[in-house]
């Protein structure tokens, strides 16, 4: 893929808050997980874990029991397919480094992985959104998770109901990048 094929791939991803209820291939779902994967990060630790959140009731449970209350987001449901991201801390990684260099490494590298995830759902033809308005506890609980994962996100994946009327608006290259020293 060439640089222009990665950035319409970019331009085309946006936050879907409307899903058909098709189910997800699960190859497309291998493929997403794989781009997980293959993410980078600190000393290489991987520190992500996801639940994909296939079955119904589970998805209904984090729709309803999981999110943070004063936003309604009825579309969570919807989609076919709730990945719970969860970090897998690490002592030296993400409890010694960050110390010295000030860098919130397990959220980082969780962040990085959960955006090859998203990019790769979009590069099958699905919809996703980012939903960090959640309780971690709840979806901790629902999931059998581990004690020593913590959930930062869930991402919705699924086949868009309609294109978006709008996209948003973004701010212009020269209000976020400068070259050699903000001035």
């Amino acid at each position: 893929m060439d640089g222009m094929g990665f950035l319409e791939l970019v331009r085309r991803r946006y936050s879907c808050r409307s899903y058909r209820l098709d189910p997800v291939p699960e190859e497309a779902l291998a493929r997403c997980v794989e781009a997980l994967r293959l993410a980078p990060s600190a000393c290489n630790r991987q520190p992500w874990r996801v639940v994909l959140a296939t079955e119904p009731e589970v998805r209904r449970r984090l729709a309803e029991e999981a999110l943070l209350p004063g936003i309604a987001m009825p579309w969570v449901v919807q989609a076919p397919v709730i990945a719970a991201l969860s970090v897998r801390r690490d002592w030296l990684t993400h409890r010694v480094a960050p110390w010295f260099s000030g860098v919130r490494y397990d959220l980082l590298d969780p962040g990085i992985a959960g955006e090859h995830l998203v990019l790769a759902a979009a590069a099958e033809g699905l919809g996703s959104c980012w939903i960090g308005w959640i309780q971690p506890r709840a979806v901790r609980r629902i999931l059998n998770l581990p004690g020593t994962f913590k959930p930062l996100a869930l991402i919705t994946l699924g086949y868009p109901a309609a294109e978006p009327e709008t996209r948003s608006t973004r701010l212009p290259v020269e209000d976020i990048c400068r070259r050699n020293r903000w001035e």
